[in-house]
């Protein structure tokens, strides 16, 4: 059966008895003793009664600073020394006027009710700061709970503001995927995490009650022992070893005690949920992310490949029935698709290492014209009926890159430029460098960007608002990741002009070789 909260009404309490306060009494003894002296310096001057309000007044002080106990006695001892010291016959308990007695009465109930009322009226006034202090602390464990993230700081925190209220070691312990129950929070040194008291939190585990130190059920152990309760079942158990031995016999305390562990459980249980929310969306977005790629990657993989198999079939099928031009088109044909694919499953392999964090950067100098002319090179083809710009100041410095990476991005940044510009449009690579830095542009004169896409293009499988060009949507968040993991950034702008730019930056840290060695 479900367990939905834990009552204290359900929990046997092993009674103890109180020792009485003897020092409370001696003070009382003390009081009427002082008392008695007062009224021996104003008896020659004064009535009697006026005597009484002495005696009073004693019994009242007693009240307010003592319990019920000490006050009962101040009201006889202070009607016994009236008697003694100030009816006559003197120094003697015989009373030799009767109408004494009914003040001696009178005296000790007048007296009674005082101390009555004063020590119920302190011990109201206690309780009230009692429930202050309760309300304060619960009060500020619920804030703090409510804005932690996270079981084991959501844990931390809860041992913190318990120790704060109850004093004593704490600890908290979860069950595994057996159900079997581990220390989380809290020093097993310091706790006295013994087997027989790890077998007392499996019993308050499995049986969602209260058990331990303090109680009728398994009272031998050291600590007390409360199940962390909330809606779905059972969560954990909350320990406390008490700095003061029997300090929690009282029902508030422990009715405290209860709430704290209540809140406790909540907000482990609201964090558990969020947690589980959280990988539940992951999951559901790793498989989205899944299905976009093998869509994407399914439909550029077709393409190229049904080319390269349609020229492939002709040519082995019909060679004899084409001409030279038809036969080197039909070449040409398989070598484009060729290395479209190739592009396509090198952009694959570097998102995967991107991805699985296993991309290393070999950083050495080289010179930026290098690496552009490289780039050039290997889209000789598809660049062939395109202008390309290319200025490189000639005093521009070596960059610490790694050179293969970074010819990836200026592929991507072309291959993308050609797939969204007209044919025949020009392109523009651009580099300065300042400030420690080297500056890379890539331009075209395409129509340019939808405002608001200029920092989406670079999210995997973004391709734009209204796209039709081929492609995965994984070269420009490609080239982000490797700009990134040299230290750079990248961003992409619409010009002035006309056409979209895309810049990133080179930081040139360390040494240039033409420099080492050198004093400065």
């Amino acid at each position: 059966m479900q367990q939905e909260g834990l009552s204290i009404s359900s929990v046997t309490v092993a009674a103890r008895p109180h020792n009485p306060d003897w020092a409370a009494y001696g003070r009382a003894t003390a009081v009427v003793a002082l008392c008695t002296a007062v009224a021996w310096l104003m008896f020659p001057y004064f009535e009697a009664s006026n005597l009484i309000m002495v005696y009073l007044l004693g019994v009242t002080g007693v009240a307010a600073r003592s319990g019920p106990g000490p006050s009962a006695l101040a009201s006889v001892l202070s009607v016994a020394a009236f008697d003694f010291f100030f009816v006559p016959p003197y120094l003697t308990f015989v009373v030799a006027d009767a109408q004494y007695l009914v003040t001696f009465g009178v005296m000790l109930v007048v007296a009674l009710v005082i101390s009555g009322l004063t020590v119920r009226i302190r011990a109201q006034a206690e309780t009230a700061r009692q429930r202050e202090r309760r309300t304060a602390a619960l009060y500020a464990l619920s804030r703090e709970l409510a804005s932690t993230r996270g079981v084991e700081h959501v844990l931390r925190a809860a041992t913190r503001h318990i120790a704060e209220v109850f004093g004593g070691h704490i600890a908290i312990l979860l069950p595994d995927p057996s159900g079997h129950l581990s220390l989380q929070i809290g020093l097993p040194a310091q706790f006295g995490m013994t087997p027989s008291e790890l077998g007392v939190a499996q019993w308050v585990y499995e049986h969602g009650q209260m058990a331990g130190c303090g109680t009728a059920t398994l009272p031998g152990a050291k600590a007390l022992y409360l199940p962390l309760i909330a809606s779905h079942g059972t969560l954990g158990v909350l320990g406390l070893q008490p700095a003061v031995p029997h300090s929690l016999e009282a029902p508030e305390q422990l009715h405290q005690l209860e709430t704290f562990a209540n809140q406790t459980a909540l907000a482990l249980e609201r964090t558990q949920l969020a947690e589980a929310a959280q990988e539940a969306q992951i999951r559901a977005e790793t498989e989205r992310l899944r299905s976009s790629l093998l869509s994407s990657v399914s439909h550029d993989l077709r393409t190229p490949l049904a080319t390269i198999t349609g020229a492939a079939s002709s040519l082995l099928e019909s060679e004899e029935k084409f001409d030279a031009p038809t036969q080197r088109e039909l070449l040409e044909s398989l070598s484009e698709e060729a290395d479209r694919l190739n592009r396509l499953v090198n952009n694959l392999l570097e998102m995967t290492r991107l991805e699985s964090g296993t991309l290393q950067v070999r950083k050495e100098w080289y010179p930026l014209e290098e690496v552009v002319g490289a780039a050039l090179g290997r889209l000789a083809k598809l660049l062939r009926d395109r202008p390309v710009t290319t200025s490189l100041p000639a005093d521009l410095p070596l960059v610490p890159i790694d050179d293969v990476l970074l010819e990836q991005v200026l592929i991507n940044l072309l291959d993308n430029a050609v797939k969204h510009t007209p044919d025949g449009s020009p392109l523009e690579i651009t580099a300065w460098a300042h400030d420690a830095t080297v500056t890379v542009e890539v331009a075209d004169r395409g129509p340019g960007l939808p405002s608001g896409d200029e920092k989406r293009v670079f999210d995997k499988f973004y391709r734009g608002s209204g796209s039709t060009s081929r492609g995965a949507g994984l070269g420009l968040a490609i080239c982000r990741g490797i700009v990134e993991a040299h230290g750079g950034r990248i961003w992409a702008e619409n010009r002035p002009e006309g056409g979209v730019a895309f810049c990133f930056t080179i930081p040139l840290t360390g040494t240039p070789p033409e420099l080492e060695g050198i004093d400065a």
